[in-house]
C-alpha cells in the first residue's frame, strides 16, 4: 500500500484548498484516512495535465471501494468457506459462547461479525468488530487463521 508522501508526490502541490484542506499532503493525509477519495481534488479530476496521477491514485484505491468501516475484505473468489476466521474473531466468541464459540454452529448469528454463507464468508454487524469506533484495536484474528488470504484489512 502507498503512504501519505507518496500521493502527495502524484498530486498537484498547489495547496489551492479546493478540497477543504489546508495543503496537499494534508488532502493526500485525508486520502490514506478514507476521509476523501482523489474525487474531492478539483485540479487533479479536472485539469488534463493530471490525468494519469489522477487515474493511477484511482487505481491505489480500488481494491479499498469494496471495503466496510473496519477496513475489512473478503476476497470472495478465494474464500472456500472453511470457518476459520468466524470461530477465531474474538466478537464472535463473546457474542456467541456456545455456538461458534465451541466451535459449533452459530446459536446467535444476529450478533456475529463474521459468518459463512453458501461457501463464502460474509462480514455483518460490524458495529461488534474489534476494528470499530472510538475505541477501535487492531485485532488480526481473523487475517492470521484464514489459510488462502481471502481476508484483508486496508
Amino acid at each position: 500500500m502507498t503512504n501519505a508522501m507518496e500521493l502527495y508526490q502524484m498530486l498537484p502541490k498547489t495547496n489551492c484548498k479546493k478540497c477543504g484542506k489546508t495543503s496537499c499532503m494534508a488532502f493526500a493525509v485525508a486520502l490514506m484516512a478514507r476521509e476523501l477519495t482523489p474525487e474531492d481534488c478539483p485540479p487533479l479530476k479536472e485539469e488534463p495535465k493530471y490525468k494519469e496521477s489522477y487515474e493511477k491514485i484511482c487505481e491505489i484505491f480500488k481494491p479499498s471501494e469494496s471495503a466496510t468501516e473496519t477496513g475489512l475484505i473478503v476476497h470472495e473468489d478465494l474464500c472456500f468457506g472453511c470457518g476459520n476466521c468466524v470461530v477465531a474473531c474474538p466478537p464472535n466468541v463473546a457474542n456467541d459462547p456456545y455456538g461458534v464459540g465451541s466451535g459449533n454452529a452459530p446459536r446467535n448469528a444476529n450478533k456475529l461479525v463474521l459468518t459463512v454463507e453458501d461457501g463464502i464468508v460474509k462480514a455483518q454487524n460490524l458495529g461488534e468488530c474489534r476494528r470499530f469506533g472510538k475505541n477501535k484495536i487492531l485485532c488480526n484474528g481473523c487475517i492470521v487463521t484464514c489459510p488462502v488470504e481471502a481476508i484483508e484489512f486496508v
